[in-house]
C-alpha cells in the first residue's frame, strides 16, 4: 500500500500542533529502512526501537512503525487499519493510520505518534488527582468508541479462523459463541474432566439468556495500561485495535477489570513488570463515574463471570501443557464458586457494579 508524502506527514504533525522534526540520519536497522521505503515514507528520520509482545516497533518523532512476523497474527494489521479508519471523524482519540502492508520481514503498520506516554509508563508518577482525571478521560474515550457503528460480525481474523477449527493464538476478547466452541473443544480432549465439563455446560447454557438482547457496539477488546496513551491527565489515544470486534459494550470490562485486579500479569513486555494492583484500586469507581452506562447491566457480575469462564475454558481446552490446563481447571472451579478475581472488586463496594 502507498504511504504519506512528506507534505502529508507535515499535515499530520500540524494536527498535533507540532513542527515535524527530521534528522539527516538514515535508520541503521534494515527492517525499519525496508518498511519505510515500502510505505513511501522518508528514510532519514531518527527512530528509537521499542520491544513488544508481538511486534517490533520503532518510535519516530512523528510516526510509529510496527512489524510483525508471527504467522498466526498475519492479518492483524489489516484488521486494525480497517477499525482505525472507522474512527476518522469521530470523537474517539486514536493514532491515525498512515499505511500498512506486507514485506519480506512480515506485515507492517505505520501510524502517527501521539503525544505523551502509555498509561502504564505514566501511572507510577501520577498523583491521585491526575490519575482520576486520566481515568475519567478514558471513560469518555470508551463512551465515544462504543457509539461508533460496528460492521456486523466484526472480529479479529485469527478469531474467525479459530472458530473454523484453527488453533487459538489468544484467549480474549470474550464472545458467547467462542465459549460454546471452547466447551466443545474441552469435551474432545482425552484427558477431560467429564464431571466438571457437565457442570460447566449447564452453567453456560443457563446464562445464555443474559446475552439474548445484546446490541453489539465497537469494542476495543484489549484495554489496559499499555494500550492507552496519556498526557497531562487526559487520554490522547487508544492504541492497538488488533482485537477490536462487534460485541456488547460491557465486554470491554473483562480486560479492564482483570488488569485492575491482576495488574502484575500485564507487563508491557514479556521481560517487563506490571503495575501494583493496589495502585489501580480506585480505577473501577472512577471509570464508573465517568461512564455509568458501561456498568448499567442488572446482571453485570454474572455477565463478567461468563466472560471470565470463556477465558479459562479456552485455556483449559487449548493449552498444550498439563500444568497450564490444571491451573485453568482450578480457576474454572473458582468461577463456578463465584470466587474469582472479580470478588474483591465487587465486595469492596459499589464501584465495580451491583
Amino acid at each position: 500500500m502507498g504511504g504519506l508524502t512528506r507534505s502529508e506527514i507535515d499535515k499530520v504533525c500540524k494536527m498535533r500542533d507540532q513542527t515535524p522534526r527530521f534528522s539527516h540520519e538514515q535508520p541503521a536497522e534494515p527492517v525499519l529502512l525496508r518498511t519505510l521505503e515500502a510505505a513511501g515514507l522518508p528514510t532519514n528520520g531518527s527512530f528509537t526501537p521499542k520491544a513488544g509482545w508481538v511486534s517490533r516497533a520503532w518510535i519516530g518523532d512523528d510516526i510509529i512503525v510496527r512489524v510483525n512476523n508471527r504467522e498466526q497474527f498475519r492479518d492483524a494489521y489489516r484488521h486494525e487499519a480497517r477499525v482505525v479508519d472507522l474512527l476518522d471523524g469521530t470523537e474517539v482519540p486514536h493514532a491515525r493510520h498512515i499505511a500498512d502492508g506486507d514485506g519480506p520481514d512480515g506485515t507492517w503498520y505505520v501510524s502517527e505518534r501521539l503525544p505523551g506516554r502509555t498509561l502504564h509508563e505514566a501511572w507510577p508518577s501520577m498523583d491521585s488527582g491526575t490519575r482520576r482525571s486520566t481515568i475519567e478521560s478514558l471513560g469518555a474515550a470508551l463512551h465515544a468508541l462504543h457509539r461508533v457503528p460496528a460492521p456486523e460480525g466484526l472480529r479479529p481474523p485469527w478469531m474467525i479462523d479459530a472458530l473454523a477449527g484453527d488453533p487459538w493464538p489468544a484467549f480474549h476478547p470474550p464472545t458467547v459463541d467462542a465459549a460454546l466452541h471452547h466447551l466443545d473443544a474441552a469435551q474432545q480432549r482425552p484427558d477431560r474432566d467429564e464431571q466438571l465439563l457437565a457442570i460447566v455446560s449447564d452453567w453456560i447454557h443457563d446464562r445464555l439468556v443474559l446475552f439474548a438482547r445484546d446490541e453489539p457496539v465497537l469494542v476495543h477488546g484489549d484495554v489496559h495500561g499499555s494500550n492507552v496513551m496519556v498526557d497531562q491527565g487526559r487520554v490522547t489515544g487508544l492504541i492497538d485495535f488488533a482485537e477490536a470486534l462487534a460485541q456488547a459494550a460491557d465486554a470491554e470490562l473483562d480486560t479492564i477489570l482483570r488488569w485492575c485486579a491482576l495488574a502484575s500479569a500485564y507487563p508491557p513486555t514479556p521481560a517487563g513488570q506490571g503495575l501494583s494492583p493496589s495502585s489501580l484500586a480506585q480505577v473501577p469507581e472512577w471509570l464508573r463515574g465517568a461512564y455509568p452506562d458501561l456498568f448499567a447491566s442488572g446482571h453485570l457480575r454474572e455477565r463478567l463471570n461468563f466472560y471470565d469462564m470463556n477465558r479459562e475454558l479456552a485455556l483449559y481446552a487449548q493449552l498444550p501443557l498439563p500444568d497450564g490446563r490444571s491451573a485453568a481447571r482450578e480457576r474454572i472451579l473458582r468461577v463456578l464458586d463465584g470466587r474469582n478475581h472479580l470478588t474483591e472488586l465487587f465486595e469492596s463496594g459499589p464501584s465495580a457494579g451491583s
